[in-house]
């Protein structure tokens, strides 16, 4: 492995750590930082290895993440028009980077997890990722050949079932957007 790829696989490490302590904390507020901060790393990763799509479709997790945040706060964050245009640019992100199926598999990631974040419901986010983003992202980072993102979906497949049994099912159903 030459020193170019150390390098690239190293920013998907980094981005692991970030995944993996984001489905141990409680508050959608810290678990949208987190996951905010690994989606940078693997979007760099990405966009380094030349795979666009996933690329963009994690800019696109990155802005929806901070709507998401703000939205306690800034009343234009609440804004209804912000979930129609964050799938609006996910499905030109398709569009634009379509490299065959392998592009589909980010576009339903960020597609689905968008429409079940929107509802700031703890049980509905680990549900699109355990049933759909993190599987979709899996099979795409094991195509790509991304070592960190694998590692990452893995964890947080794992971190979601330990959160479920921590905190349990029904104390998920909370809106815990406000901690």
């Amino acid at each position: 492995m030459d020193s170019r790829e150390l390098l690239i696989q190293g920013i998907g490490f980094l981005g692991v750590l970030m995944f993996i302590i984001s489905y141990q904390l409680k508050s959608n507020r810290a678990l949208f930082v987190f996951q905010s901060l690994g989606s940078g790393l693997f979007c760099l990763q990405f966009f380094i290895m030349g795979q666009f799509s996933g690329s963009f479709s994690l800019m696109v997790n990155i802005f929806r993440n901070l709507l998401l945040l703000l939205s306690g706060r800034r009343p234009w964050a609440r804004w209804q028009g912000w979930l129609p245009i964050c799938l609006g640019l996910c499905l030109a992100i398709l569009i634009f980077t379509w490299k065959g199926p392998l592009s589909l598999l980010p576009f339903l990631s960020i597609t689905v997890s968008t429409v079940l974040y929107w509802t700031n419901n703890a049980q509905r986010i680990r549900l699109a990722n355990l049933v759909c983003a993190s599987p979709s992202w899996l099979l795409y980072d094991i195509i790509i050949g991304s070592w960190g993102g694998v590692l990452t979906e893995l964890f947080t497949l794992g971190s979601i079932l330990i959160s479920i049994y921590r905190y349990g099912w029904k104390a998920l159903g909370e809106n815990r957007f406000g901690d």
